[in-house]
């Protein structure tokens, strides 16, 4: 079980009530910015090293937070990164100083925060710690590393602290729930943070900072290997992969019942991303079901209680596979295997053909809950929540990576695209999993939940539901949650 409590002494720290105890944590916000230069004590340069959406946002956010301090966030690149004219334009550049090849960068900053891409930083990682200058600290925001050091017999190199900061929100939430910030104070992307390695003792110190600066409206403690398994195993399951199998397989049931294509996409992938979403944001899981009337209610329940066990089987499948290191051989072998070469695109079945004349009837009325797809939904995020608590994750880690992310990052992206463009267009490693995991879900769900929906509900899953602590937990972290909605355009 992760510990976590923890103190500081720049920042001051709340208790918070969870199922079964308490969770030191830190309420963010921009009057906290003042107390930067003291978190980030004997830091003079960061180095953010990539400028994909990660790096993008964490470099502005970092920029603009520690405006007027003396410290100095600068982008590293690898020659010849196509990335290079984009992060000018955001203002990086050669001649001030603030962009620059990655190890040059690496080996000038006291604080090298490492974003980019898994696959490159499993091939290049050698060089950039080679690079670090004495004392330096490295900074990731994911425990991708870690598992392939595990995998590989390598190690973190002896005398640098190791930490992690980790947004629970795709980057482009991260800068843009920051930006709303500018008005709403708070307004920003929950993190985790983790220290690894802790040399000097400054470590849990500047993890704080460098969430701040981030805009995050809390940050909780984690560990490297928890937020590794938790952040792999949550984007194979809820907030990817599962969601993929999910809306294929609800469409393919409602077009088998009669359903027209537009009416099958509204009730499946424009009412997970549109209605339930929502609903689980501003009200949590229990309110979806009570939402419904007296014969809402029994759909749901009979897709719940049919849905779950299968569910659970899965997602207990994917972190058996995560934590074995199996799920990263794929990764890394799938990588080898692709090289440079683009993967197919995953949006060709048919319902995708009618997304945008869904996207346009918007406006025209408000979509109701759908029953089943809520069932179906809910269902397999408390299969995940159950498989994290299980294992031992903190409550806090379990709601942000089960529940949070998905209604307050991810599923309002899905909603303005839709569900295949967010697969075909985040991280490799992200797609690689969802790509491998959806189309189990979406056979067990065809196969074996839709058919058990036909009889009637497990009143035992139900009365686990109703009394489960998520809601418990998720109230809490409401508490936290800054009044303002993600804006995406």
């Amino acid at each position: 079980m992760t510990s976590t409590t923890y103190t500081s002494r720049v920042f001051s720290l709340e208790t918070m009530d969870v199922p079964g105890g308490t969770e030191t944590i830190l309420r963010g916000g921009r009057h906290l910015f003042p107390l930067l230069p003291q978190a980030f004590a004997g830091v003079r340069r960061i180095g953010v090293i990539g400028w994909g959406p990660q790096g993008r946002a964490q470099a502005l956010n970092l920029r603009d937070s520690l405006a007027g301090a003396d410290i100095r966030v600068a982008v590293g690149l690898r020659p010849g990164s196509a990335s290079a004219a984009d992060a000018r334009a955001h203002g990086f550049t050669e001649e001030n100083g603030t962009l620059g090849d990655w190890l040059a960068v690496t080996a000038d900053s006291d604080l090298v925060i490492l974003l980019i891409a898994d696959a490159a930083l499993a091939a290049h990682h050698q060089e950039i710690f080679a690079a670090l200058k004495p004392s330096a600290v490295i900074g990731l925001s994911h425990g991708f590393l870690l598992g392939h050091l595990r995998e590989t017999g390598g190690g973190f190199p002896p005398g640098h602290g190791v930490i992690a900061v980790c947004p629970k929100g795709m980057g482009d939430s991260v800068r843009r729930l920051y930006r709303q910030g500018e008005d709403i104070n708070g307004a920003g992307i929950n993190s985790s943070y983790a220290v690894h390695a802790d040399p000097d003792g400054r470590a849990t110190d500047l993890a704080l900072g460098w969430s701040v600066a981030l805009g995050s409206p809390y940050t909780f403690r984690t560990t490297l290997d928890s937020e590794y398994l938790s952040d792999i195993v949550g984007e194979r399951a809820i907030l990817l992969g599962a969601v993929h199998g999910i809306v294929e397989s609800l469409y393919t049931r409602a077009r088998l019942v009669g359903d027209d294509p537009v009416a099958a996409y509204e009730k499946t992938c424009e009412n997970i991303t549109g209605p339930i979403a929502r609903t689980i944001s501003h009200s949590g899981m229990r309110a979806v079901r009570e939402g419904l009337d007296a014969t809402g209610r029994d759909v749901f329940d009979r897709a719940y209680t049919a849905t779950y066990a299968s569910a659970r089987e899965i997602v207990a499948e994917i972190y058996d596979e995560v934590a074995d290191g199996t799920e990263l051989r794929s990764v890394i072998l799938a990588e080898r295997r692709l090289g440079s070469r683009p993967m197919s695109e995953i949006g060709g079945s048919p319902m995708w053909s009618v997304g945008d004349e869904v996207h346009a009837r918007r406006g025209e009325r408000d979509l109701p809950v759908e029953p089943f797809t809520a069932g179906v939904f809910v269902a397999t995020m408390t299969a995940q929540i159950d498989e994290f608590a299980e294992r031992g994750h903190p409550w806090s880690e379990i709601v942000n990576e089960s529940v949070i992310e998905a209604v307050d990052s991810l599923l309002p992206y899905m909603h303005a695209r839709d569900v295949a463009h967010m697969v075909d267009n985040c991280s490799r490693t992200a797609r690689l999993g969802a790509r491998r995991w959806g189309p189990r879900f979406q056979s067990a769900y065809g196969q074996i939940a839709f058919p058990a929906a036909e009889h009637p509900a497990d009143e035992a899953l139900l009365t686990a539901f109703e009394t489960h602590p998520v809601h418990e937990a998720l109230a809490a972290a409401a508490k936290l949650r800054p009044s303002v909605d993600i804006s995406v355009s």
